[in-house]
């Protein structure tokens, strides 16, 4: 089972601009199946609630975006973790886009 995030009515901002997904030993992750490259990159995620910070997992092209540039997330994906007693959330998507006419400079 897969669980979706709506991020309707959520202004997402680039917070930290896109980098490779190492794996421990400094390596480009990539996708298991496709072979596509992965990519990490961190947003700001705001609504009427507050803010948040998280990383979204991206695969295939390098996600054109810059920081502080608003952008749309297609398909973001909570995956819970659990590994050496330590938990947590993995964010993917299936792409990053700009918005468009947005721009934070």
């Amino acid at each position: 089972m897969k669980l979706y995030v709506d991020t309707t009515g959520k202004q997402v901002t680039v917070s930290k601009g896109t980098e490779p997904k190492n794996d421990q030993n400094g390596n480009q992750r990539s996708e298991k199946g496709t072979g596509r490259l992965m990519w990490a990159t961190q947003v700001f995620v705001l609504d009427e609630t507050g803010g948040e910070v998280i990383t979204i997992t991206t695969a295939g092209e390098k996600p054109n975006v810059t920081v502080g540039q608003l952008v749309s997330v297609e398909q973001l994906e909570a995956i819970p973790w659990a590994t050496n007693g330590r938990n947590g959330v993995a964010f993917r998507a299936v792409s990053l886009k700009p918005m468009s006419g947005a721009s934070g400079k």
